[in-house]
């Protein structure tokens, strides 16, 4: 590859380039300008231009070179000779002739980066930069050949060189991002930590949509530069004599000599676990490579037999242990042990395995990962596609396991990489044991049940995975099945299932689809039966699942009718709080709309309609839409609108009707009902005319009509 161009003249002769092509463009301009003035004084520039510079044109547009690159090469001028038509068709001349040269030469450019990157890709790094490089021969001021060579210099540990690239790249365009951030990785590899801050900012400058990248950036120079104090410090501890230092060096040794009986490694790596208490005996543990442990084949046959002896269980867990102490609230060390090859594969089977105390250490130790984001995101490095599926078993345990696994779970599934994982088994493997850990609730544990029904509701933001768990009958019959088994004293734990499965279907139920319709009827039924519980926040949920399930069937409605429902909404909505409010009246206005029935109820029920009157006075647009639409469609009950003589119902709709709430439906369904009011009862035209309503009530009328 050529030379860098890193000396002052190189550089110098660059910007001179760059410079030039600005005052040929101005100079072009002014040759061209309608003004004499301006054009004489152009003239005179060039020629004058021309007297100093002489000699040889450039060989290659865009090449930064010593050579001066001259406007006219057709002999020495006389200045009291210039003809200046003649003169500027020269320059034009030149001008495109320079076009075509660089056309070309950027033809063969992109031809040779596209070489470069596909070099790249198969690792051959030094071909890649030698492509660059001959790029960069045809076109010096390219800034992506700069950028891509600095990657491939990066890739081969050459970082100052990736520096100097980088540099060249923004002097062709200063605001480039990729130069900013593959300098920043230069100057972390050279442990240049102001330097390399510095670039990581100045990239969430130019681009402060970088955010996430900048602070993921900035962290891992954090940590680099902690490891380095840490190794530094530990590094004078042990020059220093440290006892600390000595024993955890011998005790590796002893354990990585080969050829004794299982349990001196056992009781080795038990002592050296208990060494291993603070970050100084962390860090001798990692310099002292520590994490090669698993090259001595008994302790790598105990870690990854299938089915393992006493001992071997003993030293797993002893090896567990001692990976706890390593890596508890060290970040380094918890990158290290998941590069050791076969360990994060080996620990998901290890969480498949038959044994109690192998589970406990080994959730121990993924807790110390998922408990922070950093851990977090070294754990989805790896494939965790099994995760959900094997933490949910753990549903089954009666024990602390449980509880851990949850943990993990509720640490995980917040993440987008982990949802994504997560697709790859749903439907084969995680939602038939879900169906059957519902269908078993009353064997498992059920403060960790509930919890992974929320995991799975969490999960439901994803709108693919959340059609699949609506499109399955397993599901829906396993979500009835728990809600079936539910006294109104049922245990705590079995109350918490019961919400979280309520919440649940409630983010099924934005689906739409045939299988909804199939399960309405025994959903509403059950969540009907669910309003006498004594949990409050059940009997909410219960009533905002039948709020969202009612429109899916027609059966449904009739049904939840004939069993009281108009009554029991009413209940609600005079004494429950702000959503069970909001979840009623859109339930009573799914009721109102297709029954008679519960028009007839709802006008029984409500004297005067004074509830409804009351709710179009609330804060909550949602709720005054769904009441303004109850009250139109008892408006069509005779005598109905008699009832309502005497009352502030016609200043109440004429204010929603002639609002300005953002919500549409809040003025069609007041203006609406305001005009059943007047044609059902036209003494109530009366109060109108004093409030000068009828502006607003002939406006409504075309809702009137389209209803």
């Amino acid at each position: 590859p050529p030379a860098m161009l890193r000396d002052e003249d190189t550089e110098a002769d660059f910007q001179r380039f760059l410079r030039r092509v600005d005052d040929v463009t101005n100079l072009l301009q002014g040759l061209s300008s309608p003004d004499s003035a301006v054009r004489e004084k152009a003239i005179a520039e060039t020629e004058k231009r021309l007297q100093e510079q002489g000699g040889s044109r450039e060989e290659e547009e865009g090449r930064t070179t010593l050579n001066r690159t001259l406007i006219n090469t057709s002999g020495s001028v006389k200045a009291e000779a210039v003809d200046a038509g003649g003169f500027l068709a020269a320059l034009e001349k030149d001008a495109k002739e320079r076009a075509q040269r660089r056309r070309r030469n950027e033809q063969l450019a992109n031809a040779l980066k596209e070489q470069g990157n596909e070099a790249f890709r198969r690792g051959d790094f030094a071909l890649a930069i030698h492509r660059y490089s001959e790029g960069l021969d045809k076109l010096r001021d390219k800034q992506e050949l700069y950028t891509n060579r600095a990657q491939a210099f990066l890739k081969l540990h050459e970082y100052e060189k990736a520096i100097s690239d980088c540099e060249w790249a923004l002097k062709c365009n200063k605001n480039c991002l990729k130069a900013y951030f593959l300098m920043g990785k230069a100057h972390l590899a050279l442990q240049h930590f102001p330097e390399c801050r510095q670039c990581y900012e100045k990239m969430l400058q130019i681009d402060p949509q970088k955010e996430n990248l900048f602070k993921a950036c900035v962290n891992e120079a954090s940590l680099e530069e902690k490891r380095l104090r840490d190794e530094e410090r530990a590094e004078r501890e042990a020059q220093a004599g440290s006892v600390a230092a000595s024993s955890i060096q011998e005790l590796l040794q002893r354990i990585s000599s080969p050829g004794q009986h299982i349990l001196y490694y056992t009781g080795a790596t038990r002592l050296l676990a208990e060494l291993v208490d603070s970050c100084t005996e962390q860090t001798f543990f990692r310099t002292n490579n520590g994490f090669s442990i698993l090259r001595n084949e008994t302790v790598r046959g105990a870690f990854c037999a299938e089915s393992k002896s006493p001992a071997e269980v003993e030293l797993c867990v002893s090896l567990l242990l001692l990976w706890q102490a390593a890596c508890a609230g060290n970040e380094e060390n918890q990158r290290l042990l998941l590069a050791q090859p076969g360990v994060s594969a080996q620990l998901a089977e290890l969480l498949c395995c038959g044994t109690a105390q192998i589970h406990r250490e080994t959730l121990a130790l993924i807790s110390l990962y998922s408990e922070h984001e950093n851990g977090r995101r070294l754990l989805l490095r790896q494939d965790l596609s099994r995760w959900l599926q094997i933490l949910m078993a753990f549903v089954k345990s009666t024990d602390a396991r449980a509880d851990s696994a949850m943990n993990i779970l509720s640490d995980l599934i917040g993440e987008e990489r982990f949802q994504t994982q997560c697709q790859a088994m749903f439907s084969t493997d995680v939602l038939p044991l879900f169906t059957q850990l519902l269908g078993c609730a009353r064997q498992v544990n059920q403060a960790a049940l509930a919890r992974a029904v929320g995991v799975l509701g969490s999960l439901c933001a994803d709108v693919g995975l959340r059609a699949q768990l609506a499109q399955s009958r397993e599901c829906w019959q396993g979500c009835l099945q728990l809600l079936e088994g539910s006294p109104a004293a049922s245990s705590p734990g079995y109350q918490q299932c019961v919400f979280a499965v309520l919440g649940l279907m409630m983010n099924l139920l934005l689906e739409s689809n045939g299988t909804i319709q199939d399960f309405a009827v025994p959903t509403s039924a059950r969540c009907l039966a669910l309003l006498s519980h004594q949990d409050g926040r059940i009997v909410t949920r219960a009533i905002g699942v039948l709020s969202r399930v009612l429109p899916a069937s027609p059966s449904a409605v009739e049904e939840v009718v004939k069993g009281g429902v108009v009554k029991k909404m009413i209940k609600f909505l005079k004494a429950g709080g702000q959503l069970t409010c909001s979840y009623a009246i859109k339930t009573l206005s799914i009721c109102t709309k297709s029954s008679r029935r519960a028009q007839e109820e709802l006008l029984k029920w409500d004297k005067r309609l004074q509830v409804l009157l009351k709710l179009l006075e609330a804060g909550d647009e949602l709720v005054v839409g769904n009441a303004a639409f109850c009250l139109s469609q008892c408006l069509l009950l005779p005598g109905a609108a008699s009832a309502l003589l005497g009352s502030s119902v016609v200043q109440l709709l004429l204010r929603q009707a002639g609002g300005d709430a953002r919500r549409t439906s809040v003025q069609q369904n007041s203006a609406i009902a305001l005009g059943r009011l007047c044609v059902a009862e036209p003494r109530h035209m009366q109060q109108l005319r004093k409030l000068n309503g009828l502006a607003i009530l002939n406006s409504s009328m075309k809702y009137v009509q389209s209803s």
